[in-house]
């Protein structure tokens, strides 16, 4: 059989190696390619118009990094098998498959009670019984059920190759700085102890930027308001769909966005009925905006107001809050959207909400990050750290905001 091995020229990483022929069939996999189709950074291309790039070349660059992590491990003397670093490589490959159309929102409209995290892993096993079983180490090492617990750390951690690749790839795409961080330094000082990943002293520095860099990304580039109020638009707009389509209204729409339009999907539907997954995998970016561009022209003012703005990037306004809407606030709102419309009070309430962005940039609760000294010590990284706005780092900031579309008799 001829072997299958590939270099794939990444622009952030350079050339990235296939490691093996179980891998490329990964890579080849119907399921994995739908990730080519899917953006990276959901709708932060209103923002920033360079972010196009997908989430399958954000998994490649996260293997990647993983074979870096491991290599570096192995000159260290850690014993990782062959089959362990393949292994690797693919549940980390395999790590957002799950994934659906602009990040969140299926999760708040079509589909509910199941996060891409459960459905990423239903497509791991359902690949697994396709390649008969040749993924298992992978899935155990995924969910954490593997007897080695710093490979699962590798994929998911505060620490991780996943948050390595995406904060070097959407700097780079965006055209920002904020998040580059020593992704190569940072793997050179990985270790193990007990069982666990520490950093060695000496790279206490690159942590500390890689946390600073996460802090920023996340409140310049993934929290951005007008990215965060793109993304609440098309919610609206898909709960207004799905709303009109259980009422009986034809809505154009691809066959696969038809099914998830208009049947209830749950937890369990994916576990269940087979069709669920196959209807998902087909479900990509492409599927809501050709629907979106074409409600434009719906006969529902609801629908057609919303899918024209966000066709033709008029956004939701946003207002930073200091305390919530009172109760007469709102009712004034419903009424002012009400008559501009010429639509009802219930209506009107897909034209304004409040909406709480929240993050932590760091929490030992999680999975904390570990910094071993010389004397073999080791602290928790808040511990370790003498920078001085680690605190900051590891406070929770609450952002309450009002999302409004603009009318003229609504000012803020």
């Amino acid at each position: 059989m001829a072997n299958k091995r590939k270099i794939i020229n990444d622009p952030v990483f350079g050339f990235i190696s296939i490691p093996n022929d179980l891998v490329f069939d990964v890579l080849q996999h119907p399921f994995m390619q739908r990730l080519n189709r899917i953006r990276q950074m959901g709708l932060s291309f209103f923002v920033y118009p360079g972010a196009h790039h997908s989430r399958f070349l954000h998994s490649l660059g996260a293997m990647h990094l993983m074979q870096e992590a491991v290599a570096g491990l192995r000159m260290r003397g850690i014993d990782i098998s062959h089959q362990e670093g393949i292994a690797a490589a693919a549940a980390i490959l395999l790590h957002d498959v799950g994934h659906g159309p602009f990040s969140h929102v299926l999760e708040n409209t079509l589909i509910s009670d199941v996060s891409h995290e459960d459905i990423s892993l239903r497509m791991m096993q359902s690949i697994n019984e396709q390649m008969s079983g040749k993924l298992d180490t992978a899935i155990s090492i995924f969910t954490d059920t593997y007897p080695r617990h710093f490979l699962h750390q590798l994929i998911s951690s505060q620490l991780d190759v996943d948050r390595l690749d995406y904060l070097c790839r959407d700097s780079f795409f965006c055209g920002v700085s904020e998040g580059v961080v020593a992704s190569a330094r940072i793997l050179k000082m990985l270790d193990v102890v007990d069982d666990r990943l520490v950093v060695e002293a000496k790279g206490i520095y690159s942590v500390e930027k890689f946390l600073v860099a996460r802090r920023l990304m996340y409140w310049q580039v993934y929290l951005h308001k007008t990215s965060v109020a793109a993304e609440q638009m098309l919610i609206y707009i898909l709960r207004r769909a799905k709303q009109l389509a259980h009422q009986g209204e034809q809505l154009f729409c691809t066959p696969a966005l038809r099914f998830f339009l208009y049947n209830n999907i749950t937890a369990d539907s994916f576990l269940t009925d087979p069709n669920v997954l196959q209807q998902y995998a087909l479900l990509d970016d492409s599927d809501i905006l050709s629907a979106v561009k074409e409600w434009q022209h719906s006969s529902d003012a609801v629908l057609q107001v919303l899918a024209r703005a966000f066709t033709n990037r008029e956004l939701f306004k946003t207002c930073l809050l200091e305390s919530p809407l009172t109760q007469d606030q709102k009712d004034a709102l419903r009424q002012q959207y009400a008559r501009h419309f010429a639509v009802s009070e219930q209506q009107a309430d897909f034209f304004f909400d409040e909406y709480s962005v929240s993050k932590d940039t760091y929490s030992k609760k999680d999975d904390s990050i570990d910094i071993l000294f010389k004397d073999g010590t080791i602290k928790d990284i808040s511990e370790a750290s003498d920078m001085l706005n680690l605190t900051t780092l590891t406070r929770k900031v609450v952002k309450h905001y009002l999302f409004y579309y603009k009318i003229p008799s609504v000012v803020f």
